[in-house]
């Protein structure tokens, strides 16, 4: 079997974790996934791992490599790996066997759980690299010389299956690819990324916070933070409005049977938070999607196929309990803001509407020079227990959404197993400014929660029909979309998107009031201004408006207070304008409206 990149990455996990044996024989192992580009292991070697370690250690994997060692893989009983596992003192990996043998499922997270769980919960399959022995379904490369390049990246503290009553483990990073090259490239883009870290930017651009007494995973916008939140929800809305969407608005938390019925409870249990009423004893839950609610809506009054298409739109939160481990800065989060939008139609519309989401899509991440890349998300046809609804169903949506891509005429990559559970769908993968790539928006077709929720509409025949429902997100999660923007433009937004567009800088205290006066005016047309008023000099007030990375900054003094054309600095460019204040003005409104 030809290794893949996926299968190589997942070898070099272990053969990290081969090497830390080596060098700490009594350290006791976590979990060690394939990820994004690489892979992780969190171990435990009794004290925190120094960079001295991790350089030690990438050593001794490159050593293991040049032994050339095979990986055996055996299968045993479950009870014999817990006997076995036990003897070796990993009480975790005891922990996890302990888990598929009861309950089935060691209840990791996705990508971990990929790790371990099999469709046999009394099979334990084991594989072994020189001394060292691991816990893992598989599969692997044949000998350690066939991991392809690779560097250790960097050490975090994880807590042990993300709780954090747990232990707290050391998570060790690394990266891999097929060639030296390619790893070369791979790391100048992550030296790149660490400058743009949006956590970084966001503190120092005034964007977010986080408070411990709020909670981890749960972002607080301050009043930049929320300009470029509103910005893109109205640049969102202005391209939906114009296809015929109507906004809705639901609450933040609905009756658990709602999620039973839309089928989320069986998938999703364990990511959802859970309310309770003390008065009424009835158990409700914070919404982890919107889909269900939309489509009571939809069932709230009777419907004729005149009434449709029906398009909802909405930008509001939805709550999932995710591992404190898994949670970074905006890119993963517990409240997760999603710009929402269901259509209900009939099959023959459907193509209609599929190509108006495209346009919609098309158009918004032009203006970020977001180049895409189309993704046709299919069910996985050895897996069909992973989905709602019958063979044909899947075939007639697969089908559907295939043909559209093809009558508009794009290139798409199909990706078996990628599709939602309920539905296939359309991915765009946007390319952000150092070519690191993005799911974000998505177009899905469902044939399966009309049925659940035995929605309906009559046809011009009098008969009672099933709409069909489209599922769209064009931004994904908000949050997520910020912190990519921030490293997109490593902080320095557009004028029409950046919280703060224009900064007025007297020169002297006598210039405040003609400052104050042009910013008052500008307020006036809609750009967002500030004036800075300190008693610092013009050149500090440059660089703090810099720090901001504020577009435009205008040096008031007293030619521009006695009417001569003003001298604007734009962020990044060295060369100074001369403009009137019309000019300016105009100008800068034209930016906005044209959000360029």
């Amino acid at each position: 079997m030809e290794n893949s990149i996926e299968i190589k990455r997942h070898s070099a996990a272990h053969v990290m974790a081969a090497a830390i044996h080596r060098l700490f024989p009594k350290a006791k192992f976590g979990v060690g996934p394939v990820i994004d580009f690489g892979f992780y292991y969190d171990i435990n070697i009794g004290r925190p791992v120094t960079p001295e370690d991790v350089a030690a250690i990438e050593e001794e994997m490159q050593r293991i490599v040049r032994e050339d060692l095979e990986f055996k893989r055996e299968e045993i009983s479950i009870d014999q790996a817990i006997s076995m596992f036990e003897e070796l003192g990993q009480i975790y990996k005891v922990e996890l066997l302990s888990d598929l043998k009861e309950k089935g499922t060691t209840r990791l997270s996705q990508e971990e759980q990929s790790e371990f769980d099999g469709e046999n919960s009394n099979i334990a399959s084991i594989y072994r690299t020189g001394s060292f022995v691991d816990l893992c379904r598989g599969p692997h490369v044949e000998r350690a010389s066939q991991i392809g390049k690779f560097k250790l990246t960097k050490v975090a503290g994880a807590y042990w299956r993300g709780n954090v009553e747990n232990p707290q483990l050391q998570r060790i990073y690394g990266v891999s690819f097929e060639t030296k090259d390619d790893l070369y490239k791979h790391l100048k883009m992550l030296e790149e990324a660490e400058k743009r870290d949006h956590r970084k930017l966001g503190k120092e651009l005034d964007l977010f916070t986080f408070s411990p007494l709020v909670g981890s995973g749960l972002p607080l916008f301050t009043p930049r933070g929320t300009i470029l939140r509103r910005e893109l929800e109205n640049f969102v809305w202005s391209l939906m409005n114009k296809h015929g969407y109507s906004r809705v608005d639901i609450p933040h938390m609905a009756k658990s049977d709602l999620y039973k019925t839309s089928g989320h409870w069986d998938k999703f249990s364990d990511d959802i938070f859970h309310v309770s009423s003390e008065k009424t004893k009835e158990e409700f839950v914070l919404k982890p999607m919107n889909c269900p609610h939309h489509t009571q809506i939809f069932a709230g009054r009777p419907r004729s196929y005149r009434d449709l298409p029906i398009r909802y739109s909405e930008v509001t939160k939805v709550y999932r309990d995710e591992n404190t481990g898994q949670l970074q800065g905006l890119s993963r989060v517990r409240s997760i803001t999603q710009d929402d939008a269901h259509v209900f139609c009939t099959l023959e519309q459907v193509r209609d509407e599929a190509k108006k989401l495209y346009d919609i899509i098309k158009n918004f991440y032009a203006k970020f020079e977001m180049p895409l890349e189309l993704h046709l998300s299919l069910s996985d046809p050895n897996h069909p227990e992973k989905y709602l609804g019958d063979k044909l169903v899947w075939e007639k949506s697969e089908g559907t959404l295939r043909e559209i891509l093809q009558e508009i005429g794009l290139e798409f990559k199909e990706d078996p197993g990628e599709a939602a559970f309920y539905g296939p769908k359309i991915d765009f993968i946007a390319k952000d400014a150092i070519g690191r790539e993005w799911q974000l928006a998505t177009i899905q077709l469902d044939f399966n929660m009309p049925e659940r929720f035995e929605l309906e509409y009559v046809d011009a025949d009098g008969e009672k029909r099933r709409p069909v429902m489209l599922h769209q997100a064009i931004l994904g999660s908000v949050e997520r979309f910020i912190a990519i923007l921030i490293e997109h433009y490593s902080g320095a937004f557009p004028l029409w998107l950046a919280p703060e567009q224009v900064r007025i800088l007297p020169v002297a205290d006598r210039h405040n009031e003609f400052a104050e006066g042009l910013a008052a005016e500008m307020l006036e047309k809609g750009i967002r201004v500030e004036v800075d008023t300190t008693s610092e000099s013009v050149s500090k007030k440059i660089r703090n408006a810099e720090h901001f990375k504020v577009p435009a900054m205008l040096v008031v003094g007293d030619k521009e207070a006695s009417g001569e054309a003003l001298s604007v600095r734009r962020y990044g460019v060295k060369e100074q304008e001369s403009l009137s204040k019309d000019e300016f003005i105009e100008k800068t409104l034209k930016q906005i409206e044209e959000r360029a």
